[in-house]
């Protein structure tokens, strides 16, 4: 991933100056000038900031003559890319009192770089009365604002400030993906199944109701859509999620393993395990394989995680066999810790198996 450095870069900053100068009819930006010269040191959501704030402090005060300068840059093709990121930002700051112009500017600024992050201010502010706009982007030409009106209204969106309201009841915004899940762009349906993904993770039956409804009259495009939107679900056993994509719980079927080829792993080393699935009924059926980490932590308990192995269609008597190996290399968003570790075989959302192993952490010097 590109790090801050080379997303908001000085030299980014720099060009952004010289465009809204351009704008402006100015000989300088200087906030933005001045900004350039000192992002050394600043991590992403920092330089955002500091960038965003020195738009506000070069721009004009007013939302008329903000909102024109900011169209006038537009004009100009080379305002596009990472530097038009934090004008969004302040757009967010300037245009909120204005609301829907604000709300419009973002809609004409996202095909250079999604304003994605930009809408939740006045999501936040005012649900229905952004919603009311949203829901008109469902219908754009372009799949950039179409895709805007799905992943600005994100619960959970990554990288950005959750959206409480929605969070706690997402019903409201799900017109918009009821409007976009057959989008012809797969762009716009991606930002879709996030989106149902997040539902997912806070109210599980409506993601599965909202998902059951889109397959009562699908496009070619549906079961992907509902496949990965139900992701998260389906690695967690969810019955509904399981049953609406034809994977029972209970499906007949003989596993073997995980047998484990590495009974002790060194951090930096990996967990080898082999299985072997049969499929013991009488018709053809549908299996999501999963393994699952019980990793153990620093009070002793363990707490699982779920790992994707395969989705399959097996005929009856016929056998899957597989391997796979498990990093174990150090990451930063995980701390390892030693003891005796498990590692399951789920079907279906079903553990149909399970095997120990030790983990040993180095002791650093």
């Amino acid at each position: 991933m590109p790090t801050a450095d080379e997303l908001l870069s000085a030299d980014t900053v720099s060009n952004l100056a010289r465009t809204l100068a351009r704008a402006a009819r100015a000989p300088r930006s200087p906030a933005l000038l001045t900004c350039a010269a000192a992002l050394d040191g600043l991590g992403y959501g920092a330089r955002v900031a500091a960038v965003r704030d020195a738009v506000l402090a070069d721009l004009p005060d007013d939302w008329p003559a903000f909102e024109a300068l900011v169209r006038t840059a537009l004009e100009d093709p080379g305002f596009a890319g990472w530097m038009t990121f934090p004008v969004n930002e302040a757009v967010a700051v300037r245009g909120l009192a204005a609301f829907e112009p604000g709300l419009a500017l973002l809609r004409d600024l996202t095909p250079r770089l999604t304003a994605e992050s930009a809408v939740r201010p006045f999501l936040r502010a005012d649900p229905g009365r952004a919603l009311a706009v949203v829901r008109t982007w469902t219908g754009d030409p372009d799949p950039h604002v179409r895709r805007l009106a799905s992943e600005g209204t994100r619960p959970r969106l990554p990288w950005a400030p959750q959206l409480p309201a929605f969070v706690a009841d997402p019903r409201p915004a799900v017109p918009v993906l009821d409007a976009l899940h057959r989008d012809p762009s797969a762009y716009v349906r991606r930002s879709v199944s996030n989106h149902l993904n997040d539902i997912s993770r806070d109210h599980p039956d409506l993601a599965v109701e909202t998902a059951a409804a889109w397959r009562s009259d699908p496009a070619a495009t549906t079961d992907r859509v509902v496949r990965h939107g139900l992701r998260t679900l389906i690695k967690a056993g969810h019955p509904g999620a399981l049953a609406l994509l034809g994977h029972s719980p209970d499906v007949a079927v003989t596993v073997r393993g995980p047998v484990v080829a590495t009974p002790r792993v060194t951090v930096g080393e990996y967990l080898v395990f082999e299985y072997e699935v049969t499929h013991t009924g009488p018709l053809p059926a549908e299996l999501v394989i999963d393994y699952v980490i019980h990793h153990v932590k620093a009070n002793g308990t363990r707490t699982p995680k779920v790992f994707k192995l395969t989705t399959r269609a097996l005929a009856p008597g016929e056998t899957l066999t597989g391997s796979r190996r498990h990093s174990f290399k150090p990451i930063t968003t995980r701390r390892y810790h030693p003891g005796e570790h498990l590692v399951q075989l789920q079907v279906n959302g079903r553990v149909r198996g399970e095997a120990g192993f030790s983990l040993d952490v180095p002791v650093g010097p």
